[in-house]
């Protein structure tokens, strides 16, 4: 991770959870915060056990011990890792306007925005941000409901199984369209951990492993 601390967003089913929990583990963060309280499943806070395996601590919106209690609202322990400078975290938001405006509980917490990284995740094959100007569109609403600035991208197109080549370099291509428009950089282009033979040209690669779909499918 380039920052101590981390929110993604990125619409539903753009695998902005699966993500989460991949940087998470790959980067030996200290908290996963699950921000989603809009949608219930394929969420990161199926994954408590397997975090806690890496010494990550889950905050979510769930009573303790019950994993289908889901609650809409986000405990206040989701403040400790902006409070506390030794901590390094990840915040999962939720893929809607009413998901990302959960943020703004949190927002007076951030002293110092040079240590906060917003991400965006993109799948050119989901139609929310099928082409540059829905994702331009995307951002803009998220920066408005968040009154945060988008700092990076992460390119997760993908059909899963289906990938080919051609797919990830036809999302590097519009990923980049947007890049240069919005001057700002593809940090992460994501390929499926079984499909090694793929390659990326822009930004670092993050092998992926499914861990929440293989939770909930």
């Amino acid at each position: 991770m380039r920052r101590r601390i981390t929110f993604i967003a990125g619409h539903y089913g753009s695998g902005k959870s699966e993500i989460s929990v991949n940087l998470a583990i790959q980067d030996k963060l200290n908290y996963l915060v699950d921000l989603d309280v809009v949608n219930p499943y394929f969420r990161s806070r199926a994954l408590k056990e397997l975090l806690d395996e890496h010494d990550i601590t889950l905050v979510e919106s769930t009573i303790e011990g019950k994993l289908n209690s889901d609650m809409p609202y986000v405990s206040g322990k989701g403040r400790f890792p902006l409070q506390h400078k030794e901590v390094t975290a990840i915040y999962d938001l939720g893929g809607t306007e009413n998901g990302t405006r959960v943020l703004h509980q949190f927002i007076e917490y951030i002293e110092d925005l040079k240590e906060v990284d917003f991400l965006c995740v993109v799948n050119i094959f989901r139609p929310e941000t099928a082409t540059t100007k829905d994702i331009l569109k995307t951002i803009m609403m998220y920066e408005a409901e968040t009154q945060l600035k988008i700092t990076g991208l992460i390119n997760n197109t993908n059909l899963m199984g289906e990938t080919t080549q051609e797919m990830i370099d036809e999302g590097e291509k519009v990923l980049q369209e947007v890049s240069k428009i919005l001057d700002i950089p593809v940090l992460y282009t994501v390929i499926e951990e079984t499909k090694q033979n793929l390659t990326c040209a822009f930004g670092e690669r993050l092998d992926l492993n499914r861990y929440v779909a293989k939770k909930w499918l």
